[in-house]
């Protein structure tokens, strides 16, 4: 057994978003992701062949869909994007860390 903590190795401040594979399986990949105001490149978009669940544990977050609706994600709030679901995350708060538990199955 290998205990590990989740808000663990967090810097104050970020010049570029951290992402980690903290499982990973045949079937299940989950990550933390940690940003302070990076967004999707211009023009990208994600389109995986996973499904995706995500929660905002700290901070905020807003993702745009291909249908250019967009969504709000504050502390606590979750997602589930079906697979092939074109996305970008559009804005991270700059003024704080915003931590994310991204889970992708098949």
């Amino acid at each position: 057994m290998n205990l590990k903590n989740f808000f663990s190795n967090i810097p104050d401040k970020l010049s570029d978003e951290i992402i980690e594979t903290v499982f990973k399986s045949d079937s299940i990949r989950i990550e933390r992701i940690i940003s302070q105001g990076q967004s999707s490149p211009e023009n990208f978009w994600y389109n995986q062949p996973e499904n995706e669940w995500v929660i905002v544990l700290e901070g905020k977050a807003m993702i745009r869909f291909e249908d250019k609706s967009i969504v709000t994600l504050h502390k606590g709030d979750y997602l589930f994007i079906p697979a092939f679901t074109k996305h970008r995350v559009e804005w991270t708060d700059p003024n704080q860390l915003t931590i994310w538990l991204a889970i992708f199955f098949k």
